[in-house]
């Protein structure tokens, strides 16, 4: 009897000690390969943009779904157009990682010549979940700056010309909040994009811990 007995402690203890490693390993953090899950989310400060969807967007419509934010602009020769193919020949992984909705918005950072009409027949082109945002300048640069990237304009009076901005692309949660940033690939002689492939594995595993975390 006192085996018997002995035999179900030991049963017991090892139950116990078994799950409490997976309450603590789940609880940890993923191993990703271009992603960064911020220590804690960032807020957005209010915002007021114009939507190719046919009305201003302001933070709320960030709420109850996740959002890849990124700068481009539709003169851009090389970043912008591969970064949004690359994000459109995977968006049926992206779309299914999570059970919430998902959407991408490009942040257009030429203000002088992307009106908000522009901006739409370039979204259009590459369909559902695809959205363009823009603003002048005074409103434009800091969001831009508040979400942890940056762009940088050509001298006053320029019409032919290239503007430098982030590659990288923000991850802003249901609640509206930053929690991670994917960030582009450096490899000599090519583009220097963010891996679409690692992008769809870190999402998913992203996704996975935060919404068991947060319950969204």
């Amino acid at each position: 009897m006192k085996k018997v007995l002995a035999a179900l402690v030991m049963i017991a203890v090892a139950a116990v000690g078994a799950f409490s490693y997976l309450q603590i390993t789940s609880n940890n953090p993923p191993e990703l390969e271009s992603a960064r899950i911020y220590d804690q989310a960032r807020p957005i400060s209010p915002f007021v943009l114009e939507g190719t969807g046919g009305s201003d967007v302001e933070n709320q419509a960030l709420l109850g779904q996740w959002t890849l934010m990124f700068t481009g602009y539709t003169y851009c020769p090389d970043i912008c157009p591969t970064t949004m193919a690359q994000l459109k020949s995977r968006w049926a992984d992206i779309d299914g990682a999570t059970d919430l909705p998902v959407q991408v918005w490009m942040i257009s950072v030429d203000p002088k010549r992307d009106d908000i009409e522009r901006v739409g027949m370039y979204i259009d082109f590459f369909g559902e979940g695809f959205f363009g945002v823009r603003a002048e300048h005074k409103e434009l640069y800091p969001f831009v700056r508040d979400i942890g990237l940056m762009y940088s304009l050509p001298d006053e009076g320029e019409t032919d010309y290239l503007v430098n901005h982030s590659s990288a692309i923000i991850l802003v949660d249901p609640n509206g909040e930053q929690q991670a940033i994917f960030r582009p690939s450096h490899e000599l002689g090519a583009l220097a994009t963010v891996n679409p492939n690692q992008l769809v594995n870190d999402f998913q595993k992203i996704a996975r811990y935060l919404e068991r975390a947060n319950s969204y």
